[in-house]
Parts: C-alpha cells; structure tokens; sequence
C-alpha cells in the first residue's frame, strides 16, 4: 500500500479505529486515532522506520487495503481499538496481545462488583479466575486509560473501594463514601442502591467497553420508558442524564493526551547501577513531549554482562529494549558517558538495523554535567530533556539497585 492509494479512501478528520488488512482481507494490524486522517498517514513517512520500527515499516508495506471506523468520541475509540485487538489478535499488534505490564479494566465478581484498573502483571496475583467476571483490554497507555475511566465514571458511577452497606457488621457506622459525596458512586455504602439497580448499572458499563454503545442508548431509552410507566420519574431522570452524557462525551483531555503520545519527542534516557560490581542494575526512562512518560519506564537486572564492565552492561540493555519491537522507538537514545559508551550504543543500533541519534553526558569529578557528546544541532535544541533524562536514569537507577540490596539482605 502506498501513500497514493489513500487518496481513494475518504479518511475524516475525526477519532476512530482504523484497519490494516493484507492478502485476502487478513487483519494484520488495528489502531486508532484522534484524527484518521493524520494519523493513517503517518504510516507512509518516510521515517516510519525510526520512528515505529522495522515491523510497522513491514506491516504497511504488505497493506493492501484499509478500513476505518469513525467514532463520536476518542473515548470510543480507546474502548473499541481494545475490544477488536482482543477479538482478532493481528499479527502487528504485539504490545497488545500479552504484555503483563499493561492495564486492564476488570469487573469483579461480587453482589455489589467493582470497576478497577488492575495491571497485567498484578492481575494474577491479586485476583482468581473465579473474582473476576468481566475483564477488558489491554490498554498499553496508563495515563490515557487513567483520564478515560475519568469520564467513564462521570457516565456511570460505580463502586471501586466503599464497603456496601449490607455487608457491614455494625450497619449503624454506616456513612457515605467521598466518591458518594461526588457523584461517582451510586450509594451501596449508605444504602441508597440496591443490588438489582447496581448491577443494572455494571451491564451498562460492561456493553460500553464491548463497543456497543448504539445498542446501550437503544437499552437505556428503554428502560427510561419502563420508569417512567413505573412512575419511578427519578431513575428515569437519571437514565435520561446517562444518555445525554454518551451521546456528548466531552473528552477535550484524551484528545491532548492522545495527540501527545502520537506526535511528541521522544528520548529515552539509560543507565547503569552497582555496587563494587554487585548487585547490577540497569534502568530505560522515557521523556515525551518534554514531560516525563513514568508508562515507559523499564527495569533490568543484569544477566551477561560482567560486573564492572559498564559499556558492555549498556549493550546488554539497549539488546534487550530492542528486542520489543512493539515498543515505540525514540528520537534520541541517552545515557551517562562518553565516546566509548557511544560507541556501544551505535555498536547495538547498527546490529538492529536502526538509525537513531545517541548521545552521552559526560560528567565530572563531582558527577556533574560538563559536556554532551552527540550530534550538535541536536545537543542544542534538547539540551534540556537531554539533561532531565540523564539524571531521571540516575535517580531510578539508584532507586532500583538500592531496592535490590534491601531485598537481598532482608
């Protein structure tokens, strides 16, 4: 597929989920975007490689055709892209398929359940297969998820840590929880809901994550008219409230954020921490945009590598990061050090087959910034993220390896 050929297909300029399909229609990679449009073009760049990486190069080439849907909301589009990853499982959408570090939204499985935002690798632990009853996802931005389920609990409030009122030993303690106070919670912990209306509320929130929100307007204005027969005008009021606010979701936010994780600078900061040779460790932090993305942060223990040998320890990073290829590649690859850390760094992106500027701090006696090795034009209009991201590695470089000798001699 080319960049020609998207002047056949009518993309608006609105969010959306967008379909790459190959030979005989197969899926090989789903998306979505705040705008189909920019985003879909984005593909054909002539630095898509540096950008996304040798298999999203690959993926568009073998594209044969594309499909799209069209959202009313970025929010919908977050929900659906989850659903169909989860439901065709694309080739190209590695990140998406079983990458523990992901979120999740789950619904547990109690009379009165709860709607949490649990992490992949925390899932297992804390929850049985039998605790939880509805899960959605992967969702690999937390930050983006965290500001959806913001709007979504405007939407339908529902319980995530109040006890319910029925469950309490001394009902006379019973009092309203904060969320109650604000209307994110519907009021099983003073009483106000019972389990058949909550539960009604936890299918409404479970078809929103399937992507069936036509079919859940289509619900609600039906149960509205079974209220209102009811001459139970207050809940019908409510229904009415949740329906409006589908139909008008106003997430000014997830397009900032969206647009953010899309087209921002990214750097990517290393380094390595020991002690005398013991104990080492090695760190990835990631700035976009200018701003700290804590999504990406990634921890190593060293494997290979000889305790001491801090360029070899480097290589053994950087080898390990770019093996995710479902991992956005930066812009700018930093790290503590000089000539021969860089020569190490290059040394593994010429292995790779990647074409990615470096560039290495160089500090003094006192461990102070005294000079950047790198490319010069680069150094001056970054020399800031540059310097963040060098001493944010340092900073979760320490903090790791002093967590490692704590458990060590605990």
């Amino acid at each position: 597929m080319k960049l020609n050929d998207l002047k056949k297909i009518n993309l608006p300029d609105s969010p959306g989920v967008y379909i790459f399909r190959g030979a005989r229609r197969g899926i090989l990679y789903i998306g979505r975007a705040t705008s189909l449009r920019s985003r879909v073009k984005s593909y054909f760049a002539p630095d898509i490689r540096e950008k996304r990486g040798p298999a999203i190069e690959e993926m568009a080439e073998k594209a044969k055709t594309l499909d799209f849907i069209e959202t009313d909301s970025v929010l919908e589009a977050i929900v659906l892209e989850a659903e169909m990853i989860k439901k065709h499982r694309p080739p190209y959408n590695v990140k998406e398929k079983d990458d523990k570090s992901f979120n999740f939204v789950i619904i547990t499985k109690e009379n009165y359940p709860r709607v949490l935002v649990v992490r992949g690798k925390e899932l297992e632990k804390k929850f049985s297969t039998k605790e939880v009853k509805y899960k959605f996802g992967p969702f690999p931005q937390g930050r983006l998820l965290k500001d959806a389920m913001r709007i979504v609990r405007k939407i339908f409030s529902f319980r995530d840590k109040c006890v319910p009122l029925e469950e309490l030993k001394d009902q006379s303690k019973a009092r309203s929880c904060f969320n109650r106070q604000i209307r994110l919670c519907p009021g099983m912990c003073s009483g106000e809901v019972n389990k058949k209306d909550y539960n009604r509320i936890i299918q409404h929130i479970r078809l929103f994550f399937q992507g069936k929100k036509k079919f859940l307007l289509r619900k609600l204005k039906k149960e509205m008219r079974e209220y209102i027969k009811n001459q139970e005008f207050e809940k019908a009021e409510s229904v009415k409230r949740t329906m409006f606010a589908l139909e008008h979701i106003a997430d000014v936010s997830l397009m900032k954020n969206d647009n953010d994780s899309q087209r921002g600078f990214k750097i990517e900061g290393y380094d390595i921490s020991h002690l005398s040779g013991t104990e080492v460790v090695g760190v990835m932090v990631s700035i976009k945009g200018g701003e700290l993305d804590k999504d990406m942060y990634r921890k190593f223990k060293i494997k290979k590598a000889s305790p001491g040998d801090d360029s070899a320890c480097l290589r053994e990073v950087l080898e390990r990061r770019l093996k995710h290829g479902e991992w956005e590649l930066p812009d700018l690859i930093v790290f503590d050090g000089g000539i021969i850390q860089r020569n190490a760094a290059l040394f593994v992106l010429e292995k790779f087959d990647l074409s990615i500027p470096v560039a290495g701090v160089v500090k003094d006696k006192n461990h102070k910034p005294k000079d950047i090795v790198g490319d010069l034009q680069i150094k001056e209009k970054h020399k800031k993220e540059i310097l963040l991201a060098d001493s944010e590695a340092h900073r979760f470089a320490v903090e790791f390896q002093k967590k490692r000798r704590r458990i060590k001699s605990s």
